[in-house]
């Protein structure tokens, strides 16, 4: 039997003193940030470690302490036209606090002066206000109240900022955040001297991230761990592609040298189109496909791509639908979108739905609602298929089809609408807390979404495309 991945199994593994302060231990940031920050190591650019921050009281740091916070990282897939089958072991997570249990741990991160850098992933719904939120709580329960207690021991110790650098993947996620930690600070009685060292002493930089975590390959689990010589449940597969943009001052180059690392890294003053492109044309898709891809029964982005009836789905959502809509070069868009449809088929990578589902609500009304609103604001009428992706979202959250992965609060509004079909569309459309207006103003939502309702409920999911598509379906095996 292998051994499990440890230190003892590799005693040459180096470590690095701890540099950046990372929220979320997630898949995702471990393939991403943490893989970039090895990168940088490997080149002797950063000699650096992030200490992970656990968001919620349930999590990872069980088992990234039984595996000395190793973890090997699989990247799989085409890159400028070569297969890459690369496995790399990080070293570059130092440890996980969980403030739940050890707040004071938290709170003595204040004190390190090497740490420079924050950077976060709490999902969508992680960069929100919470009204219960108190300095005295240990910890808060949001993400930005965290944050905003931790800032403020550094401003009390007399200590420098961060750069703080969230990749949630909201629209200006940092500009976001800083009001939310400003919103506290100011609610919190902290003083007009720390609002000045919030503003003056960190900087806040939006970001865009972009690259595909399929997360822990169950599938291949026995097969990787006889391949690898050693027993790895943190494991995390990955796609060799990868794009980071970062909204932020030029003198970050030099201070976080991703791009010297040969890393495909952007650092800008306005990374709005950027942003834009990566939002709807890669985010949007996958926001699309993943309601009617589960209740069709399809599992993963190779299944939606190797299907003739949702391959065409989202070849015309891309074109007739999102392309229009983007104020780009359309040469530029369409070379983006062929490359973007080129990775969902990676056959080297098993990106699950079930990932892309969780909250599913939020990032409909980041990615697809505000096509849906400029479609019918441009041309008159609601764009068919992002209309039908919104009616198949709704009802996956009526939780009796599909297992639903959102917030408490989130999932208790469907519970209470659901009781009342015959209202449901009519009320959740008001619920601002979930689209950010009323959208029964929308003209023909209502009865669009009703429409689409009723037709996934009576027929199956790939017949109802079918039916949506019309014409355009050209069947094929890939």
């Amino acid at each position: 039997m292998t051994q499990p991945l440890s230190r003892n199994s590799f005693p040459a593994l180096p470590s690095y003193p701890e540099r950046m302060i990372q929220f979320g231990e997630g898949n995702f940031m471990r393939a991403f940030v943490d893989w970039q920050v090895q990168q940088m190591n490997n080149k002797g650019l950063f000699q650096g470690s992030a200490v992970l921050i656990q968001p919620l009281e349930q999590g990872l740091g069980g088992m990234l302490a039984e595996q000395d916070y190793l973890y090997t990282v699989l990247l799989n897939g085409i890159l400028d036209g070569r297969t890459v089958s690369d496995r790399e072991i990080m070293t570059s997570v130092s440890r996980l606090i969980n403030p739940y249990s050890n707040y004071q741990d938290f709170l003595a991160l204040a004190e390190d002066d090497a740490l420079e850098f924050i950077t976060s992933n709490t999902t969508e719904a992680g960069i929100a206000y919470h009204p219960g939120d108190r300095l005295e709580d240990a910890p808060q329960k949001s993400f930005p109240g965290k944050l905003t207690a931790l800032l403020y021991k550094r401003f009390q110790l007399g200590k420098k900022g961060f750069v703080i650098i969230p990749c949630e993947l909201i629209d200006r996620n940092g500009e976001k955040l800083r009001e939310i930690v400003q919103r506290y600070a100011s609610e919190w009685n902290l003083g007009e001297e720390f609002a000045a060292w919030l503003e003056t002493e960190n900087t806040f930089c939006c970001s865009l991230v972009d690259r595909i975590v399929p997360g822990y390959p169950r599938d291949k689990a026995g097969e990787l761990e006889q391949e690898l010589g050693y027993r790895d449940n943190l494991m995390v597969t990955a796609e060799p592609f990868l794009f980071w943009v970062i909204e932020g001052p030029a003198w970050l180059k030099e201070k976080l040298p991703l791009a010297e690392a040969g890393l495909n890294v952007v650092v800008t003053e306005d990374m709005t189109a950027y942003r834009e492109r990566k939002v709807h044309l890669l985010n949007g898709p996958h926001t699309a496909m993943v309601s009617l891809g589960l209740l069709a029964g399809l599992e993963t982005v190779e299944d939606v791509m190797n299907d003739g009836v949702f391959s065409a789905f989202v070849r015309q959502l891309i074109e007739d639908e999102l392309i229009p809509m983007l104020d780009l070069p359309l040469e530029e868009l369409q070379s983006y979108a062929a490359a973007v449809q080129e990775r969902f088929r990676n056959p080297f990578i098993r990106h699950e739905l079930t990932s892309i589902y969780l909250n599913s609500v939020s990032k409909f009304k980041t990615r697809l609602l505000p096509v849906l609103l400029r479609y019918r604001k441009e041309r008159g009428e609601l764009p068919k298929l992002i209309t039908l992706a919104f009616a198949g979202l709704l009802l996956g959250y009526r939780g009796d089809r599909l297992q639903r992965q959102d917030g408490p609060e989130v999932l208790a509004v469907f519970d209470a609408t659901w009781k009342d079909p015959q209202s449901f569309v009519e009320v959740i459309l008001q619920d601002n807390s979930l689209w950010g207006e009323n959208l029964l103003s929308v003209p023909g939502l209502k009865e669009a979404l009703e429409d689409g309702l009723r037709l996934l409920d009576s027929l199956d999911c790939r017949t109802a495309l079918e039916q949506t598509i019309g014409g355009e379906i050209q069947c094929s095996d890939s």
